[in-house]
């Protein structure tokens, strides 16, 4: 019977199909990965966004963050734990989910609970059982590992190469030293940069005044540092898109046009006179093989042609930079690579075309010495491998 103080009896709603889902690191991290791996998208400029507009606190940005880093990085490592269990086709989503849970268990050593029950939720229903067995099995597996390359989880041809460039003893370290989490300093400008870009900033040696090209600028992080160290930089890019970003870290590091200007150039046929810098920087494209820790993904992304076909844009860059430098001034050739084909070997071309040049004394420790110039491995202070080579041109 009704009376004044009946409640009327409604339904319960169910919960909207199109209402958002709740926060979730895993989710956003799986979301990330099929990204990465469907797309393409490059970790670092994807997961900003991601996060952005995820909703998570910031712990849970800050782990989120290291699922995506740390699972792109462990990738072939977690397939292997991965394929042992999970037989046939797999949804893009379910792979990132069992590669996100196989990090957490294998890496982070997550209790085996927390990990699995936790990335089962961020899963369609109908794979919530194939992902709940499979990770339960990886939880249990024997990590009898049946290659370096698998344990360390890089391509066969990254080992190979290196260990035939450095030796074995080096190259293990050096691929154990960019698994690690990347390191980076403060400037005094507010800048954030790897140590070993601002000391190939110092090996170039420019004083105060001196006019500076830095021929292959982007994002700018070497060419801002030179002009707050006083010089007069000309930062050149062929990527009209990337001198923005060139113009902007000027910008927001407190640079005016005069100290730093930042231009649009084919690095191969630079639109400068000749002789019209003091120092000319060619930091120049390369297979990235020294900054892996930074660039993960980039181990999944280079290819084994790669050092050989990008040694012959080197040289160009190189043929094409040594006009521009007065008469007694240097040039300073620098990679982020741990290769011979793009260290020594494109050095050693450089200086066989242009006799009476003269090397400049390279770095020394942490740097060691490597031909005419010197190397920074990875494992040597935990920053990127850099290789640095400096001639002096004849007055």
């Amino acid at each position: 019977m009704s009376g004044p103080n009946r409640r009327p009896r409604t339904r319960p709603q169910a919960a909207s199909a199109e209402s958002p889902p709740i926060p979730d690191a895993r989710r956003v991290a799986v979301d990330a990965l099929v990204r990465i791996e469907r797309d393409g998208a490059y970790a670092n400029i994807l997961l900003p966004k991601l996060l952005a507009r995820s909703g998570l606190a910031e712990r849970d940005r800050a782990f989120a963050t290291q699922l995506v880093y740390g699972t792109v990085r462990m990738q072939r490592s977690c397939d292997w734990f991965v394929s042992r269990f999970a037989l046939g086709d797999l949804d893009d989503a379910v792979r990132a989910a069992l590669r996100v849970g196989a990090f957490q268990l294998r890496f982070l050593g997550t209790p085996p609970h927390a990990a699995v029950s936790a990335t089962v939720e961020v899963v369609p229903r109908k794979a919530r059982g194939l992902v709940n067995a499979v990770l339960r099995k990886v939880a249990d597996a024997e990590d009898a590992w049946p290659s370096d390359a698998v344990r360390l989880s890089y391509p066969d041809w990254v080992v190979e190469r290196l260990t035939a460039d450095l030796g074995a003893e080096e190259t293990m370290a050096a691929l154990t030293s960019m698994n690690g989490a990347a390191t980076t300093n403060e400037r005094a400008d507010g800048y954030t940069q790897d140590p070993a870009s601002r000391w190939v900033v110092d090996a170039v040696g420019a004083s105060a005044g001196e006019r500076v090209l830095d021929l292959c600028a982007a994002p700018g992080g070497k060419a801002t540092a030179l002009a707050g160290d006083g010089a007069v930089v000309v930062a050149s890019d062929v990527r009209r898109r990337r001198v923005g970003l060139i113009a902007g870290n000027a910008e927001r590091v407190g640079l005016t046009a005069d100290q730093l200007q930042a231009v649009a150039a084919d690095g191969t046929r630079p639109p400068f006179a000749e002789a019209s810098f003091h120092r000319v920087l060619v930091d120049a494209p390369c297979s990235g093989l020294g900054s892996l820790r930074r660039r993960p993904d980039a181990r999944w992304r280079v290819d084994a042609a790669a050092p050989q076909r990008l040694a012959r844009l080197q040289s160009q860059l190189l043929a094409a930079a040594a006009p521009l430098v007065v008469p007694g001034g240097s040039l300073t050739y620098s990679v982020c690579t741990l290769t011979v084909a793009e260290t020594t070997g494109v050095a050693e071309q450089f200086a066989a075309g242009h006799p009476g040049w003269a090397p400049v004394a390279a770095p020394t420790d942490p740097w060691i010495a490597w031909g005419s110039g010197a190397l920074l491995l990875p494992q040597a202070a935990e920053t990127d491998g850099m290789a640095v080579f400096t001639w002096r041109r004849p007055s």
